[in-house]
């Protein structure tokens, strides 16, 4: 599952693009796959970094340079509370917003998302 993930979102956008993960926490899966196979810039973010190469950043205030021309922009599993924060960004930048919710969870944005299924892989996106 996280493979096709992480190949969806190769599909959305080019290696050279600014891409944020949001709220990484431990699980760095999907962006070590992005980087080892797609050499893709990503920046990762979390409001308490678990290890080196992690941006302390608080999403509901966020360091607009973190997210400023970014094409794509996603968070795997965040809570309720974050989901309208995230939408608020990718407004501000005009980046593209994936949110991989927990299966029973959701997505609290003032804005519709659409749902994707993508192989193994399910997801919100926006626009």
């Amino acid at each position: 599952m996280w493979k096709d993930f992480a190949v969806y979102i190769t599909n959305k956008c080019s290696p050279s693009d600014k891409v944020v993960e949001v709220g990484v926490g431990k699980f760095n899966q999907v962006s070590n796959y992005l980087k080892e196979h797609y050499k893709m810039n990503i920046i990762l973010t979390d409001i308490k970094p678990s290890h080196l190469g992690v941006v302390e950043d608080d999403i509901t205030q966020p360091q607009q340079s973190l997210y400023e021309n970014a094409s794509l922009i996603y968070s795997i599993r965040p809570p309720g509370e974050l989901h309208q924060p995230l939408m608020d960004i990718a407004d501000k930048t005009g980046a593209i917003l994936i949110i991989k919710p927990l299966a029973n969870e959701d997505i609290l944005t003032s804005k519709k998302m659409r749902l994707v299924n993508y192989n193994k892989a399910f997801f919100y996106i926006y626009p």
